[in-house]
C-alpha cells in the first residue's frame, strides 16, 4: 500500500486572506503591548505602565488597555490555533494518519520551543515563540484529533486560568520598582543574558502558556467551521462577533485603565477583579479582531488588492519573522545595553516607536514578497520541520 506524501507548505497564492491580513494587523498590536516593556528608570505601575503619567501617557494607556493590552495575545494565540488545524486539515485531505499528523505538530512546536528559547536569552524575555511551540507539543493531541467538546472545555478553563493570572498581574509593582523586566536597565548585556534568562522562564513561557491555551483551543475550533477560511459563509456571524467581541473588550477594560490613570492606589480587592474582567475582555477582544479581519477579507475580495493589502498579508505570511524584527529593532534602540533610549521615556514615545517599527517591517515584507523571497525565520522553521524537502519560493508557512 503507497504511503502517503506530505504535501508540505501550501502555496501563498492558494492562502486564505483573512488569518493572513489577521496575522499582519496583530503584529501592529503586539509591538504597541511590548514596546513599553523595553523601558526602564521609572517607577513602575500597573502591568509595567509608569506609576506617574501625564496627561497624553494617560490617554496613551487608556487606549492600550482597552484595545490592545490582553488583546493581542489571544488574538496572537487564536490565529495559532486556527494554523495548526489548517496544518492538519491539509494533511488529512491526503490520507496522513492522525498519528503522523500529531507527531508532525509536535515536532514543530519542539522547534519553536528552542527558537523562543533563543529569542528569549539573546533579545526579549518577553516571547512569546517558545509558550506557542510547548502549548503545540503538549495539545498537538486535542488540535489534530480532540472533539470539538473538549475543544470548547479547555477553551474555558484557558479563560479562567487566564483572568487569574491577569488578576495577579495587575498588582502594582513595589514602588522601588524601575522596570517590570531588570535586563532592561543594566548596561551590561552579559548580566542581561542571565536576567532575560531568568524571567522568560517565568514571564516568556509559564505565564505566556497559561494565559493562551485557551484561546489556542477557541481557534481549532474556529477553523474547524473554516470561519476565516471561508468568511463570506459566515458573514453574520462575524459581524456579531466583532461588534459583541471589542464592545465587551472596552467595557470589562475600562476598570483597570481607570485604576491604572487614577494616580492614587486602589483597594486589593478592587485591583484584582479589575484584572480578572481585564483578562474575560482580552479574550473576547482577541476574538473580536479576528472577525472583524474576516470581515475585512470579505470586503478585500471583492477588489483588487491594493499596496497596503499587499503588504498586510505578506506581513501576516511571515509573521514569525517580522515578529521576531521588532525585538531586534526594539533591542538596537531602548535598552540600557544598546541606545538607552528606553531609560525615562514616555508611553507616547514609545507607542510612535512601535508603530513606526511595525510600519518599516511591512514595507520590508511587501518588498520581499514582491522579489520572491520568504521570511527567514519561516524557512528556518520549516526547514528543521520538514528536512531538506525542496521548498519553491512560492511556499507560505504552513
Amino acid at each position: 500500500m503507497t504511503q502517503p506524501v506530505d504535501p508540505g507548505a501550501i502555496a501563498t497564492s492558494a492562502r486564505a486572506l483573512a488569518p493572513d491580513i489577521a496575522r499582519g494587523g496583530m503584529l501592529l498590536l503586539i509591538a504597541l503591548a511590548n514596546v513599553h516593556l523595553w523601558t526602564y528608570d521609572h517607577q513602575t505601575g500597573v502591568r509595567g505602565y509608569p506609576a506617574q503619567l501625564d496627561s497624553a501617557d494617560s490617554a496613551v494607556t487608556i487606549v492600550q488597555l482597552l484595545l490592545v493590552d490582553g488583546r493581542a495575545y489571544p488574538l496572537f494565540g487564536f490565529l495559532f490555533g486556527y494554523g495548526i488545524v489548517q496544518l492538519a486539515s491539509r494533511r488529512g485531505t491526503v490520507g496522513m494518519p492522525v498519528g503522523a499528523v500529531t507527531r508532525l505538530v509536535r515536532r514543530r512546536g519542539g522547534w519553536m520551543l528552542l527558537i523562543g528559547f533563543l529569542h528569549g536569552l539573546l533579545l526579549w524575555a518577553g516571547d512569546i515563540v517558545g509558550a506557542y511551540g510547548l502549548l503545540a507539543v503538549l495539545m498537538a493531541g486535542l488540535l489534530v484529533a480532540g472533539s470539538n467538546r473538549a475543544l470548547l472545555i479547555t477553551a474555558g478553563i484557558g479563560l479562567f486560568c487566564s483572568a487569574l493570572l491577569y488578576a495577579a498581574a495587575s498588582i502594582p509593582m513595589p514602588d522601588e520598582s524601575s522596570a517590570l523586566l531588570p535586563s532592561m536597565g543594566t548596561a551590561s548585556y552579559a548580566l542581561s543574558l542571565l536576567l532575560r534568562a531568568i524571567e522568560w522562564a517565568g514571564i516568556g513561557l509559564f505565564s505566556a502558556m497559561f494565559s493562551v491555551f485557551g484561546a489556542v483551543a477557541l481557534g481549532a475550533w474556529a477553523a474547524r467551521r473554516r470561519l476565516l477560511d471561508e468568511p463570506e459563509r459566515h458573514r453574520r456571524f462575524l459581524q456579531r462577533v466583532a461588534v459583541g467581541g471589542l464592545g465587551t473588550a472596552v467595557l470589562l477594560g475600562l476598570p483597570l485603565a481607570l485604576l491604572t490613570v487614577a494616580g492614587s492606589p486602589a483597594p486589593l480587592g478592587l485591583v484584582l477583579a479589575a484584572g480578572a474582567v481585564h483578562a474575560i475582555g482580552g479574550y473576547l477582544g482577541g476574538l473580536g479582531y479576528a472577525a472583524l479581519f474576516g470581515l475585512i477579507a470579505i470586503r478585500l475580495a471583492r477588489r483588487t488588492p491594493g499596496v497596503f493589502t499587499d503588504a498586510l498579508r505578506s506581513c501576516g505570511q511571515r509573521s514569525l519573522s517580522c515578529y521576531l524584527a521588532q525585538s531586534v529593532a526594539f533591542a538596537l534602540l531602548l535598552p540600557a545595553w544598546s541606545l538607552g533610549l528606553g531609560g525615562g521615556a514616555h508611553l507616547w514615545q514609545t507607542a510612535l516607536v512601535g508603530i513606526g517599527t511595525w510600519a518599516v517591517i511591512l514595507v520590508v515584507a511587501h518588498l520581499t514578497a514582491r522579489a520572491g523571497l520568504r521570511g527567514p525565520a519561516e524557512v528556518v522553521l520549516r526547514r528543521l520541520t520538514y528536512g531538506k524537502r525542496v521548498l519553491t519560493p512560492a511556499d507560505g508557512a504552513r
